[in-house]
């Protein structure tokens, strides 16, 4: 049986080893975060900070931190998940292999939410200046819960049958938000709330929302699973707890977790939206302040005892890219029976998760033809591009499962150079402009706004990648320091970009001239452009973060000896990406030296946090 609440979790993982109180008092401000990243880098244990400055409630850090401790808290759950997971990829499984199925019935109760009349989180009350403040990053505009499970139900179909359960980002002080009365609620486009907030303001009705925090751990991991379109979050939380989650009910309100350690209800402001935001996210750069909506807080509830789970999102990898990992493991197997053809996805963590998405997938068209082309990889291309989150991808590279079928798609550079020793940059370039992109991201030409890359690759290798530089490279005057990121791969050092937005740098095309016709860039198909090459081809993680984050590809892509042949945009050498911060980007995140300072020393020998980090 899996965790009924968090502090049981807690209870065990410290039991174990797998957790460590930290009973001196620190700051929710800048300090518990800056604590809680470094403990992520270096594998350590979750963290369970007991005197919080301001707050007398304990904030719970770190607890996904690793792969493995995530596997161990849902143990006794996993193979339940696995089997129905197994029958929906392959039904034929029950026949071949009753016991999948004599497994999987008893968890298949789970799935359904219990309704109660009371819980541990209804115990008391408190106001929203009480919860602990977290504030990640200096310039955050506020103190912001970074593990909230928010819940609302369909205006058209009310029940929990109809209800979304998302992690969407929640303000609770700073800006315009009136103290205790009001916070701040933001979901990016494509989200699920998203489509209720529209059927309740289509019906004229008030939008009522609740913030869980806490809970059983299952929860955390629900809000942010990619479930299929009909499946209630709250089901797959019951499977992955190993128990149905209780919900208490409340005449005219909505549910709320038994177990949940806090709930905020409110009601979205029909006529009202204020700034939200700064916030340093998960891209390495910070979400700048827009209009979003407001929640009227109406009550804030908590258990006896509760817990304040939170995490830390930057450049990655952080601990949501432990999230990341633990949910493919979970779904992976699933993708092809959503999206016919495909064979594997990998969002690349790395590069923001968004911002570039690897797939394989059938080649099946003309399996007689002499010359094979992409055709049925730019079908299920378009199809990957049309499927729930996958929808925000910037730039999506798809090779044929056909001409390697052992490829690693999480091997990064093996995938990359599989890419891009068959590309025909000619004609597997496949652009949408003028169209969506994560609302995080801000390389494109406005909110919620820019363009989609396709790049498709197919057959026998076209090349062989460079794996030293050109000793007659010719650069541009103000380019400089090329460096090899990888095979096939150069950095080049450019001069700071100062294009308005939507305008076609000259810089970048004076250089694609100067590379025009010069020798030994055959196997070189991708040259990146970039403030600092050395920093970029430092390290993968490096190139993957400057190059994915930085660029829009309509905007961005140009191309040596570039040319249009009936609106197919190609180039005959090598792809030539401008990578350069520019003028509209948000800023990057940067620590604040004195708060780092302060954290080292208490870390230091004699230290009251010496050898957690």
């Amino acid at each position: 049986m899996g965790y009924k609440d968090l502090a049981s979790c807690v209870t065990d993982l410290e039991r174990t080893g797998a957790l460590v109180r930290i009973d001196c008092e620190l700051s929710a401000e800048l300090e518990i975060g800056s604590i809680q990243r470094r403990v992520y880098q270096a594998g350590g244990p979750a963290l369970l900070f007991t005197r919080v400055k301001g707050s007398s409630f304990p904030m719970l850090g770190n607890l996904f931190g690793t792969l493995d401790r995530t596997r161990y808290i849902f143990r006794d759950t996993l193979k339940a998940v696995e089997r129905l997971v197994k029958l929906k990829v392959d039904p034929r499984c029950a026949l071949r292999e009753p016991a999948t199925l004599v497994g999987a019935v008893p968890a298949a109760w789970h799935l359904l939410p219990k309704s109660v009349s009371d819980g541990p989180v209804m115990a008391n009350r408190t106001t929203i200046d009480k919860l602990p403040q977290l504030k990640s990053w200096p310039d955050d505009g506020g103190a912001f819960i970074t593990l909230p499970q928010v819940y609302s139900e369909s205006a058209l179909q009310p029940g929990l049958r109809h209800s979304n359960l998302g992690m969407y980002r929640v303000q609770l002080s700073g800006g315009e938000y009136r103290t205790n009365e009001e916070i701040g609620l933001h979901y990016q486009i494509h989200r699920g709330i998203g489509f209720h907030h529209a059927e309740a303001i289509a019906k004229g009705e008030p939008f009522r929302v609740n913030i869980f925090v806490g809970g059983a751990p299952s929860m955390t991991v629900a809000a942010v699973m990619p479930l299929p379109e009909g499946m209630p979050e709250l089901s797959f939380a019951g499977l992955l707890a190993g128990h149905r989650i209780e919900m208490v009910r409340r005449d005219g309100r909505l549910p709320i977790p038994a177990e949940a350690d806090f709930c905020i209800t409110g009601v979205i402001d029909p006529a009202k939206t204020l700034p939200e935001g700064p916030f340093g996210d998960h891209f390495g750069y910070y979400s700048l302040a827009h209009h979003f909506p407001v929640l009227k807080v109406e009550e804030v509830f908590h258990r006896d005892g509760a817990i304040w789970p939170f995490t830390t999102v930057g450049r990655p990898p952080q601990e949501d890219t432990s999230f990341g990992a633990f949910i493919h493991e979970l779904t992976g197997p699933l993708i092809p029976t959503v999206i016919p053809g495909v064979k594997a996805v990998h969002a690349v963590d790395a590069a923001g998760v968004h911002p570039l998405l690897f797939a394989m997938g059938s080649e099946r068209y003309v399996p007689y033809g002499e010359r094979r082309t992409p055709q049925e990889l730019l079908t299920i291309a378009n199809a990957v591009l049309g499927q729930g989150q996958l929808s925000l991808a910037k730039y999506l590279m798809i090779a044929a499962h056909e001409d390697a079928p052992r490829l690693d798609i999480h091997d990064i550079p093996a995938f990359l150079g599989h890419v891009l020793e068959r590309i025909d940059l000619r004609r597997d370039l496949h652009f949408q402009t003028a169209t969506t992109m994560d609302t995080l991201d801000y390389s494109g030409s406005g909110l919620n706004s820019g363009s989609k890359v396709v790049m498709a690759a197919i057959g026998e290798k076209r090349r062989t990648l460079g794996t030293e530089l050109p000793a007659a490279l010719r650069l541009a005057p103000g380019f400089s320091a090329p460096a090899l990121c990888l095979p096939g791969v150069i950095a080049v050092q450019g001069p700071a970009c100062s294009t308005p937005k939507g305008e076609a740098d000259a810089e970048i095309e004076a250089l694609c001239q100067a590379l025009e016709g010069g020798e030994g860039l055959d196997g070189f198909p991708l040259i990146v452009v970039c403030d600092d090459s050395r920093f970029t081809a430092a390290e993968l993680n490096n190139f993957l973060w400057v190059t994915f984050t930085r660029s829009d590809p309509a905007a961005d892509i140009y191309g040596v000896g570039a040319s249009t042949i009936c609106k197919q945009w190609g180039c005959s050498g090598p792809l030539v990406i401008d990578a350069r911060v520019k003028p509209h980007h948000a800023p990057p995140l940067i620590e604040d030296p004195a708060v780092e300072k302060r954290v080292e020393e208490l870390a230091a020998p004699g230290g009251p946090l010496h050898g957690v980090y």
